[in-house]
């Protein structure tokens, strides 16, 4: 436990420092650009965190697109602090920003932030997590339901029969609860014949690996069974692995997470991780500027898929997520150059690698 603290502390204070869209949603001509303000579109893009892999490469693949497309962002990280992320729109809004992302660290309290850019008549986009009641311009996401499905499906098909654990991501995360909502799609079915029972269910807050770590730590501790964890990403399995490998049972134990972070590929390949979900997030960050581009030309962007905030309904680019298995490996992550072979193998002895 000391040492799994310790690198989860160091990971954080670091970082502190430091397949395809649905059918419907499309752009008008590039040809012709929106008004530029002394030449240039400036975007802003308020992140809730940098703290897990794929948001570093959110961040660094969506400012090349639009940089290619002659736009600059002002990239804003709020470090999982609800008031801080409010603090930093405002800043972006006072650097007259064309167009505002947002990923929001509160579901519910980032409407604040969503107000106070339609106060200046900026438009704003939620990337890839759902701002509650807000009635943002658009929306640029996973199918994130789908996400759960894939993950309960998998695992169902390998635990028909046994107790699991449900380790969901933050509340304050609408995201959780569209994971949750697809886990229970495929097991209630398990849980009310009574094949499957949930031993125990927690929302991790802020993402926390340590609330993971414990929560398997403390079933183990008291003598409960488990056959099978589903977590809501890669960071939250790790931190189950590493709880599990204390008794001798990594491995052993079957844990599915998602994000396809290196690490959990890595875990993946290994064998002591079951799955991850593989989500493209170049095709995302590059919707996600197109979507800015169409919103600032025409104040449009086509698309005929929709998704409740709660009161509206919010235009939705929608992206399907990909299951990332020992088996294939090679035709998803490597294949589009999101890891290296010789990094997602790194643990593996040589002998066992696949061919190239």
């Amino acid at each position: 436990m000391k040492n799994f603290r310790l690198r989860a502390f160091l990971t954080g204070s670091a970082l502190i420092l430091s397949m395809f869209f649905t059918a419907g949603c499309s752009s008008s001509s590039e040809q012709d650009r929106p008004a530029e303000k002394n030449g240039k579109i400036t975007m802003g893009f308020s992140m809730a965190t940098l703290q897990e892999e794929r948001w570093q490469r959110d961040m660094d693949i969506l400012v090349a697109k639009a940089k290619t497309k002659g736009a600059e962002v002002i990239v804003q990280n709020a470090n999982n602090n609800s008031d801080d992320q409010i603090k930093q729109v405002k800043y972006l809004l006072d650097k007259n920003i064309d167009i505002l992302f947002i990923v929001p660290q509160d579901s519910e309290k980032s409407a604040e932030a969503v107000d106070l850019a339609k106060k200046k008549g900026i438009k704003v986009i939620c990337y890839d997590r759902l701002i509650k009641n807000a009635n943002v311009d658009f929306y640029v996401s996973f199918d994130n339901t789908k996400v759960g499905e894939y993950m309960a499906s998998l695992m169902v098909s390998k635990v028909p029969i046994g107790d699991y654990i449900i380790i969901n991501g933050a509340k304050t995360d609408y995201n959780s609860y569209m994971y949750n909502e697809g886990y229970k799609n495929i097991l209630n079915k398990y849980i009310y014949d009574k094949s499957i029972k949930i031993v125990d269910e927690i929302w991790a807050n802020d993402w926390r690996p340590e609330d993971s770590f414990k929560c398997v730590e403390k079933a183990l501790q008291s003598g409960k069974k488990i056959d099978a964890i589903l977590a809501a990403n890669d960071s939250l399995a790790g931190a189950a692995i590493e709880a599990l490998a204390e008794q001798q049972l990594a491995g052993k134990v079957l844990v599915a997470g998602h994000d396809a972070d290196i690490s959990g590929c890595q875990r993946v390949a290994e064998g002591t991780q079951l799955l991850t979900i593989y989500k493209p997030i170049d095709q995302l960050a590059e919707k996600a500027v197109d979507v800015a581009f169409g919103l600032l030309k025409n104040n449009y962007y086509a698309c005929n898929t929709y998704i409740s905030d709660g009161e509206n309904d919010i235009p939705f680019a929608k992206v399907d997520p990909i299951v990332v298995t020992k088996y294939n490996l090679v035709d998803t992550v490597i294949s589009d150059g999101f890891h290296r072979l010789e990094d997602v193998y790194l643990n593996v002895p040589r002998n066992r690698w696949p061919d190239k």
